[in-house]
């Protein structure tokens, strides 16, 4: 059973590696799903305090300070369903790799990284149910909720400053499986193509490619035909939000399962094939620190439910092959 906690006055001590951050930036890291404009009106308004004291957004935390968050109401009824028992062994069971410094999770789909916008929690919230005494764990990057594979978690400060100065130098690797439409054995498979998020009146984002947007790059590599779907690998030079599935939809190939920028006649076929979920998955990833003496190459094989999809279509009667022999 899923258990309900209800808002209530936090006390966060700062532990050292927690030092040296905005008190700003550490409200919007630990209040995951309330809105920045809320979090900068507790800041004016005093709700939030530091060693009993008013503090303004610019405030640097030191160790060893007492910060005082006040009662949030999450919901509509005030409350905030927390990960149950089922939501932490399918986390556990998840991990692939961990060091003192790093944990890497073969994500699940349907799962968010974190809570927010209807969401109650996510990835980074059944972790510290998981692990209570972890002293820090920080998302390095993110996947959309659909998307499963490997995800980095930091598991210090430290560690995360360097993941996220190799990947702005783009020194780590990260590939992705995914099921097209269409024939893309022709290619072009370098799609350079800005993006642009939009935000509807839903609420719901929405990206597209736009002159306006920020720079992007996804190079695409063919591995298998089906006929009318291929068996794609993705490798993004950028991590633009929903950035494989927009270009993969600009280059008239859309994912399979996509239903936001897919296409409903290819989804419903691959329906019929066990198909349930986007077929995007993160299955590579890799990254050399020189300067700190290590490296890391990890990979996370596709799901059983996405492999059956492709032993389905391997011996479909209506699937052609590469040399165009029936398979």
């Amino acid at each position: 059973m899923e258990n309900t906690v209800k808002p209530a006055v936090q006390w966060r001590d700062i532990k050292p590696e927690e030092a040296g951050q905005r008190i700003d930036n550490f409200l919007l890291r630990v209040l995951k799903g309330v809105p920045k404009s809320r979090v900068y009106r507790l800041l004016r308004k005093g709700e939030v305090r530091v060693n009993k004291g008013r503090i303004g957004p610019q405030y640097r935390l030191v160790s060893g300070d007492c910060v005082r968050i006040p009662p949030l109401r999450l919901g509509g009824d005030g409350t905030r369903t927390a990960p149950g028992e089922a939501a932490l062994a399918r986390l556990a069971a998840a991990i692939i790799h961990e060091d003192e410094r790093l944990l890497v999770l073969d994500k699940p789909s349907g799962m968010a990284v974190h809570g927010g916008s209807g969401v109650d929690y996510g990835v980074i919230e059944g972790l510290r149910a998981l692990r209570p005494r972890a002293p820090f764990l920080e998302l390095v990057h993110r996947l959309d909720r659909d998307t499963s594979g490997c995800l980095m978690i930091a598991k210090k400060r430290s560690e995360l400053r360097n993941l996220h100065e190799l990947l702005r130098n783009g020194d780590i690797r990260k590939r992705y499986l995914l099921l097209v439409a269409g024939d893309w054995r022709q290619g072009p498979w370098e799609i350079d193509a800005p993006l642009r998020k939009n935000q509807l009146s839903s609420g719901e984002r929405l990206v597209r490619v736009d002159h306006a947007g920020k720079t992007a790059l996804t190079r695409f590599r063919h591995l298998q035909s089906f006929g009318d779907a291929c068996l794609m690998e993705a490798e993004i030079a950028t991590g633009r939000t929903h950035q494989i599935r927009v270009h993969a939809a600009h280059a008239g190939h859309p994912l399979a399962g996509d239903a936001k920028y897919g296409a409903a006649a290819f989804n419903r076929k691959m329906r019929t094939h066990g198909l349930k979920r986007l077929f995007l998955h993160a299955h590579y990833l890799a990254f050399a620190d020189a300067a700190r003496e290590r490296s890391l190459e990890l990979s996370a094989p596709l799901s059983d439910d996405l492999r059956n999809v492709i032993q389905h279509l391997e011996t479909a009667p209506d699937t052609v092959a590469d040399n165009g022999q029936t398979l």
